[in-house]
C-alpha cells in the first residue's frame, strides 16, 4: 500500500509540472505576421509610390533653416525667467534628435533611442521644412501618413493593417526612413468636427502599437507636425510622441538674419537706404513664412530689373506685411501653457522650482546662522 501511494503522488507531481510547462509556452510573445510574404520589396515600394504614400520631397539642407543664437537667453535665466528657444536652438535640437541618429547607425545605437518626435508651432515657422531637412540630410525615405493623404486609401481595418505593415516593412528594409504625419493633433482630438471627412482617428490605436515594435537597430522615426496641439488630448499625444519640439516666433536677431538672406536669395540688393534693423523691429510677430511671402510679392522680375535705377525701400517691404495677420503674444502664450502640461514641460517646471527652493533654503540657513551669532 505505501508503494502504491508513492506512485500516485509521483504521478500527481509530474502532472503539475507538465501543466506549468504548457503555461509558460503559452506566455511567449507572438511573432509579427508577414502579410506580404510572396511579394518583393521593389513591388511594395512601387505600390506605395503609386498610392502617394512614399513622397518626393524638395532638397532642403538644415542650414537653409535660418535663425540666430539668442544672447539674451542666459541673462533671462539668471533672472529666473525661462526664455523661448531661438530658431538657432531649434536647428540644433532637430540635428541632435533626428538627423544624426537617422544618418549614422553608430550614433543611433549609442544615443538615447528616440522613435517619435512632434514639432509644434504657429503657422509659417517652417515645421514641414524641418521634416524635409531631416530627410535630405539623412537621405531618408519619406512616408506621408497625414490623415488627408490616406483618406479613402486602403479602407477598413484590414486595409489599414496592410498599409501600416507595408510602410514599416519597407521603412525597416530600406532605412533610414521618416514617417511624416501632418496635422497630427487631429488623430488625438476629443471630438472630430462633422465637416472633417478624412477620419483622422483611424490610426489612433494602431500607431502606438507599431511604435513598440521599433527596435534599437531600426533607423525609422515617426515625425508629427501640428499648429494647434492644444486641440488634442495631452496624455494621448505625448504618449505617442516621445519628444516635443516647440518652434517659436523668430526674435529680433533671427528676423534680421531672415530679412537679409531672403532678400538676397530672391535677387534683391541691400542698398544703403534699406534700414533692415527698423524692418526687423516692425515685423515682430511675423514668421519666416510671412517674411518670405512679403519679399517674393515685392521682388518680381520687373522690380529686380529696376533695382539699379530705383533701390529697394523699406516702405515697399512693410506694405505687404500689413495685409498678413501676425502671430500675437496671446497665441504664443497658448503654446507655452500647452507645453507646460506635457511631461517634458512639467519636468522643466519641477527643475526650476527645485532651484528656487534650494536658493531659498540657502538664504534661510544664512539668516539663521547670523541670528545665532548675534544672540551669543
Amino acid at each position: 500500500m505505501p508503494a502504491l501511494k508513492k506512485k500516485k503522488t509521483g504521478k500527481g507531481k509530474k502532472g503539475k509540472k507538465g501543466k506549468g510547462k504548457k503555461g509558460k509556452k503559452g506566455k511567449k510573445g507572438k511573432k509579427e505576421k508577414d502579410l506580404t510574404p510572396n511579394r518583393t520589396m521593389e513591388s511594395l515600394y512601387e505600390e506605395l509610390v503609386h498610392e502617394g504614400i512614399i513622397v518626393k520631397y524638395p532638397k532642403t539642407n538644415i542650414s537653409d533653416y535660418l535663425g540666430e543664437f539668442s544672447y539674451l537667453a542666459t541673462t533671462l535665466r539668471q533672472m529666473n525667467i525661462e526664455p523661448m528657444p531661438s530658431l538657432y536652438d531649434i536647428r540644433r535640437l532637430v540635428t541632435e534628435l533626428c538627423i544624426l541618429p537617422l544618418g549614422s547607425q553608430v550614433v543611433h545605437e549609442k544615443a538615447p533611442l528616440v522613435k517619435s518626435v512632434v514639432i509644434a508651432g504657429p503657422r509659417g515657422v517652417g515645421k514641414k521644412m524641418l521634416v524635409q531637412a531631416v530627410c535630405t540630410e539623412s537621405g531618408a525615405n519619406m512616408f506621408d501618413l497625414t490623415p488627408a493623404n490616406i483618406a479613402g486609401k486602403y479602407p477598413g481595418k484590414a486595409g489599414l493593417n496592410m498599409l501600416l505593415h507595408m510602410v514599416f516593412k519597407v521603412g525597416k528594409a530600406w532605412q533610414p526612413s521618416v514617417v511624416y504625419i501632418g496635422d497630427c493633433e487631429r488623430t488625438f482630438m476629443k471630438k472630430v468636427p462633422k465637416t472633417d471627412k478624412t477620419d483622422p482617428k483611424r490610426v489612433k490605436k494602431a500607431l502606438p502599437k507599431i511604435l513598440k515594435t521599433l527596435k534599437a537597430e531600426d533607423r525609422v522615426m515617426i515625425v508629427g507636425v501640428t499648429k494647434s496641439p492644444y486641440d488634442a488630448e495631452v496624455k494621448a499625444l505625448c504618449g505617442m510622441y516621445q519628444r516635443t519640439i516647440l518652434v517659436p516666433r523668430p526674435d529680433y536677431a533671427s528676423r534680421l538674419v531672415l530679412w537679409k538672406n531672403i532678400i538676397l536669395d530672391n535677387g534683391g540688393q541691400i542698398a544703403e537706404g534699406l534700414d533692415l534693423s527698423s524692418i526687423a523691429k516692425v515685423s515682430d510677430g511675423y514668421t519666416p513664412g510671412h517674411i518670405h511671402s512679403a519679399v517674393t510679392q515685392v521682388l518680381t522680375e520687373r522690380r529686380i530689373q529696376q533695382l539699379r535705377r530705383k533701390p529697394l525701400a523699406s516702405s515697399e517691404l512693410i506694405a505687404p506685411l500689413s495685409k498678413i495677420d501676425p502671430i500675437y503674444k496671446e497665441e504664443e502664450e497658448a503654446y507655452k501653457v500647452w507645453y507646460d502640461k506635457t511631461p517634458l514641460g512639467k519636468k522643466r517646471l519641477r527643475a526650476a522650482k527645485g532651484d528656487d527652493d534650494d536658493a531659498g533654503k540657502g538664504k534661510g540657513k544664512g539668516k539663521g546662522k547670523g541670528k545665532g551669532k548675534n544672540k551669543k
